[in-house]
């Protein structure tokens, strides 16, 4: 297919756009695309998912050297690397392990938005699949008991106390 702007060398960029729910495609050579100044592979303006991600949750990406644009006096860094967090956002990785405390505060909102929590469960062993399942009930159990004792919902209480023991004569087996 030849470029239908010059009509001279093969379109080799293809581009899907959709502007208020209207797509509309073109298929450029690189010239044309870069006179247009559409994306060039390895140009600095390309598209990479840490900038997805980054415009999706909303992170400041900004560092900005003009002068007219005000910036704030204290920049967070890491102390042992120099890291910043917009230069985390641009990039994706952290410089060292130091990093993660340095921006311990504005990871547990970011992380909780995009696992639904902080903590990280991994996955259990085949042969202790059973036993850490009937331990993990059996601790929401006694959570749901104690919330139950604590409301006065003693029918409730009972058929949980019940459970519990239940749970705890399969542990001991």
């Amino acid at each position: 297919m030849l470029c239908p702007e010059c009509g001279k060398r093969p379109a080799t960029l293809h581009f899907t756009k959709i502007v208020n729910g209207e797509k509309t495609e073109s298929h450029l050579c690189e010239v044309c695309a870069q006179e247009k100044g559409e994306y060039m592979p390895g140009f600095d303006n390309g598209f990479s998912f840490h900038n997805l991600l980054s415009g999706l949750l909303n992170f400041d990406m900004v560092e900005s050297e003009s002068p007219n644009i005000a910036q704030p006096k204290t920049v967070p860094r890491c102390a042992t690397c120099g890291l910043t967090y917009n230069q985390f956002s641009k990039i994706g990785r952290f410089g060292c392990s130091d990093c993660f405390e340095t921006f311990r505060d504005r990871l547990d909102p970011l992380l909780r938005r995009i696992h639904g929590s902080t903590t990280h469960h991994g996955k259990i062993p085949e042969r202790t699949k059973g036993e850490l399942k009937i331990r993990r009930d059996l601790e929401k159990l006694r959570e749901q008991l104690a919330r139950a004792i604590e409301s006065e919902e003693f029918e409730e209480a009972a058929q949980l106390r019940d459970q519990v023991r239940s749970l705890q004569e399969r542990l001991s087996e």
